[in-house]
């Protein structure tokens, strides 16, 4: 299937029947199924209700809440009617999301119960789970706005961890290009997809998307908790799971429920958002023997159709995140500019942004002719397989030599004993910048600082190794699950100072 017009809210296809579960919402033990007959009808009364609330074409409305039914319905009626949805992280801090609404110059807020009181006061409300919700929709039938070319379908935050977030403007016809390619890749109809993914984040609302344009069902949980996401692959029979890698490591730790679960149906596991490790992705794959791992890649700017398979048929090697899309033109520069086999990821694609709202100060990331300038360091084989080493952003200077985190990372989580690892930099008096590492180690190994310290000058550049480790149960997560760098930078200065205290005690 192809899209080349319409309306992003209007994904339903025509051909599916009324009566299959579209979403299966799994919230505090209550299941509820939603037929495609009854997601349509839903979109169109929230449609309807929106303008009967005095909203025009153009305005915009927040959504502040765990995903739900009702979230999803929104959105799609709010596009049916021309509108704006605008899902903002309900992590970030409070003065950040009142940041991101007033940036936004959204119309009103709808919430669910949980988050009512992150809504800054002054803004018009709705309570997605309350007798808000029923007064809201108008019943019947709706015609869905046809959009103008480059219309806003959508306002997706970044996650601001180096400043403050970028409200990313989308359009119909890009995403509506992204859902094309992706169902023109292979039949999903058939599939039964696990969303706990945050739908204010494109890795969950992508998918979420191309379910629905697929006629597949969707299992939706509120959010991401080990236990709840093992019992969903196990009670609904789930066949393609997705979700950002640190959420697979907690989820492996569930060594005792994951051996009593019955996960054979899941045949796709699909990581985004981060680089995948070796020895995560051996963990997974003998968790799910039955499923193949896709290491993908995307952004917020840009969509997640970039790689894919090898024309020729060649296996994707494991940590690479494939070969160039036919629909996207793909290039790498180097530092000094010169384009080859490892630099700076250029993206050209359809799926392109229409540019950051209402931010003056920053010029789009984009080049004279046309190519998304990604901030990702990749590197290409011979094949043309393409590889993440980090982000530009990332990259700091030691001693006059340049250092990727995720390189550091790839080298500690290659000891046995290491599950995750995470590297930050902190200053140094004589370097500049120097490399220090958090560990959550696998159970039962014996680690410790010495060892994996020799571990890694042992198979990395000297001056690579972190100059101190420490080990964690667990990682702190940001909003979108990934690992909380900015969180784990902090707690590195503040451990570094302390101990510069206990000597000078």
């Amino acid at each position: 299937m192809g899209f080349t017009a319409g309306n992003l809210g209007a994904l339903v296809p025509s051909g599916v029947a009324r009566d299959k579960p579209a979403l299966i919402e799994r919230a505090e033990g209550v299941r509820q199924v939603v037929t495609f007959a009854a997601l349509d009808a839903l979109a169109d009364a929230a449609a309807r209700g929106l303008l009967r609330r005095g909203l025009v074409r153009g305005d915009r409305i927040g959504l502040l809440a765990a995903n739900s039914a009702h979230y999803l319905a929104l959105i799609y009626g709010a596009q049916r009617a021309g509108l704006v949805p605008v899902p903002v992280n309900w992590r970030f801090p409070a003065a950040t999301i009142a940041y991101v609404l007033e940036n936004a110059g959204v119309r009103f807020v709808a919430h669910d119960a949980a988050r009512a009181a992150a809504v800054p006061g002054g803004l018009p409300r709705l309570a997605l789970d309350g007798p808000d919700w029923d007064a809201l929709l108008d019943p019947g039938p709706f015609t869905v706005v046809d959009p103008m070319p480059g219309e806003p379908a959508l306002f997706l935050y970044t996650s601001g961890s180096t400043g403050r977030p970028k409200g990313v403007v989308l359009s119909h016809q890009a995403h509506l290009w992204i859902v094309g390619q992706r169902l023109a890749g292979a039949a999903l109809n058939e599939e039964r997809f696990l969303i706990a993914a945050p739908l204010y984040h494109m890795n969950g609302l992508a998918l979420a998307q191309l379910a629905c344009a697929a006629g597949a069902t969707t299992v939706l949980l509120p959010q991401f908790r080990e236990r709840d996401y093992i019992a969903a692959i196990g009670e609904e029979r789930c066949t393609w799971v997705t979700g950002v890698p640190p959420m697979f490591a907690m989820l492996l730790r569930e060594q005792a429920l994951l051996a009593a679960t019955d996960t054979s149906s899941v045949r796709s596991i699909r990581l985004g958002s981060a680089p995948v490790s070796e020895a995560l992705a051996a963990a997974i794959r003998a968790a799910f023997p039955n499923a193949r791992l896709i290491n993908a890649y995307g952004t917020t700017e840009a969509g997640p159709v970039v790689f894919g398979p090898h024309p020729g048929g060649k296996p994707t090697p494991g940590l690479s995140v494939g070969y160039p899309h036919p629909a996207v033109a793909l290039r790498l520069r180097a530092a000094d500019g010169t384009l080859g086999d490892e630099g700076v990821l250029e993206q050209k694609t359809p799926g392109l942004m229409d540019g950051y709202h209402a931010r003056p100060d920053i010029a789009p990331p984009i080049t004279d002719d046309g190519y998304y300038v990604t901030g990702d360091v990749m590197r290409r084989d011979a094949d043309g397989f393409h590889y993440v080493i980090g982000r530009t952003d990332d990259m700091f200077i030691s001693g006059g030599e340049n250092i990727f985190p995720g390189e550091v990372e790839a080298v500690l989580e290659r000891h046995p004993g290491v599950e995750q690892a995470a590297v930050v930099a902190v200053p140094d008096d004589i370097k500049g910048m120097k490399p220090v590492a958090f560990v959550v180690p696998r159970a039962g190994a014996a680690v410790d600082e010495a060892v994996l310290k020799a571990f890694s000058l042992e198979h990395a550049p000297a001056f690579m190794h972190p100059r101190r480790v420490w080990l964690l149960p667990a990682l702190p997560l940001a909003g979108t699950n990934k690992v909380d760098k900015v969180a784990l930078t902090a707690m590195a200065r503040a451990l570094l100072e302390q101990g510069h205290a206990d000597r000078r005690d």
